[in-house]
């Protein structure tokens, strides 16, 4: 226990532990970080209780959010369009994430990185750094992005993308688009990097995976399908035991099936639910703008006139519901996808993701239909 301050302690029906759901659990909070996981006959006598009905489990985090609350990270590139996607997010239980940059000038770039930093700097909650996907990658496979965005990784890029002072810098890119030892390069300035958008073979994500390359971002979109003779990028996701792959699992982009499949062949550990989320999320809003073309949500699909997808109105709480429906999971396999795992991809493991002694303070509860209820973020609501 912790001597000399104040202990809050939450009962929940149910508590997320590393074994499973555990009843009649108390989590004591002191400090922000999660102080210890104990029973009633355990709980410090000086403790103030609150008992909560539902699921205690660890908070979510997305890796891949381009907005939220009405903003676009790519229109608002700054500390107070962070802050409203942060904040909207965090109501649907994402106590951690990457605010995304879809392919864009470089100066834009650039601004998200300050953004993003000036965020964490700030203080803001969940801020743990920010995604750049694209413009790097295959023109073919370009799903929404821009063709006249879509650029050359050089030496000028490779310093923008890794100029980040504070948190965590994912880049989605096409590995066969880049100049041979760019990954590498990224890699060793501290970038984690992700293939998405790709026309790339196996043998090139072979290639790429020695440089570094460790993630595959929402898998199965935009990106070379798995063959018989030619695995593509969908069979070395698959295949790759030390990759993880992103999943958005909405019931629009993946079939239940594929998911279920990438679930047997990377195990939990290993895939990543992401939101793909847009502006209209934690809004009523029915269509947004996406660099210069109107995109509609129509029956939960975000849409341009010719019919191509552009990221999702999905929101993290839903994303464990559909997954576990969608993969035919427990509730506990589904939020793990959502917390633990991707706490893993951005080395944060030993911190966030789990509930138990030493970590973070970052919880959500969940109610049996799979609302969430309240949210912590280090041991604070709201």
């Amino acid at each position: 226990m912790v001597d000399g301050m104040s202990v809050v302690a939450l009962r929940a029906d149910r508590v997320l532990l590393a074994d499973g759901f555990v009843p009649g659990m108390n989590v004591l909070i002191a400090d922000g970080i999660v102080a210890d996981v104990c029973p009633d006959s355990r709980r410090p006598h000086d403790a103030s209780v609150r008992v909560l009905e539902g699921d205690l489990v660890p908070g979510f985090i997305d890796l891949q959010v381009n907005g939220g609350g009405g903003v676009l990270f790519n229109d608002h590139p700054d500390l107070e369009g962070v802050r409203r996607i942060a904040a909207a997010h965090r109501r649907f239980g994402s106590t951690g994430l990457l605010p995304t940059v879809i392919s864009d000038d470089l100066k834009i770039v650039a601004e998200a990185i300050r953004a993003t930093d000036a965020a964490i700097e700030a203080g803001v909650p969940g801020v743990l750094g920010r995604h750049i996907e694209g413009p790097f990658i295959n023109v073919a496979k370009r799903g929404i992005h821009v063709a006249e965005k879509i650029q050359t990784l050089d030496e000028r890029a490779l310093d923008v993308l890794s100029s980040a002072r504070h948190g965590r810098t994912l880049v989605t890119l096409a590995p066969e688009q880049v100049p041979a030892g760019a990954i590498r390069e990224l890699v060793r300035r501290g970038v984690i990097v992700a293939a998405g958008h790709t026309l790339a073979s196996y043998a090139q994500l072979d290639l790429a995976r020695q440089e570094g390359l460790r993630g595959f971002t929402h898998v199965f979109n935009a990106m070379s399908p798995l063959g018989s003779r030619e695995p593509g990028a969908v069979g070395a996701a698959a295949d790759f035991d030390d990759c993880w792959a992103g999943a958005i699992a909405d019931g629009e982009h993946v079939h239940a099936a594929a998911l279920r499949w990438m679930l047997k062949a990377k195990g939990p550990e290993r895939l990543v639910l992401v939101t793909d989320a847009m502006p209209p999320v934690g809004t009523t809003a029915s269509a947004f703008t996406l660099q210069g073309s109107e995109i509609q949500v129509i029956n939960g699909r975000c849409i341009d006139h010719s019919g191509t997808l552009a990221g999702s109105v999905l929101d993290m709480a839903s994303a464990v519901q559909r997954a576990s429906e969608l993969m035919r999971v427990d509730r506990a396999v589904a939020v793990r996808m959502a917390s633990s795992t991707p706490a893993s991809v951005l080395g944060l493991e030993h911190e966030r993701g789990h509930i138990a002694a030493g970590y973070r303070a970052d919880l959500v509860l969940l109610s049996s239909e799979g609302a969430v209820r309240e949210v912590w973020v280090a041991g604070a609501t709201g």
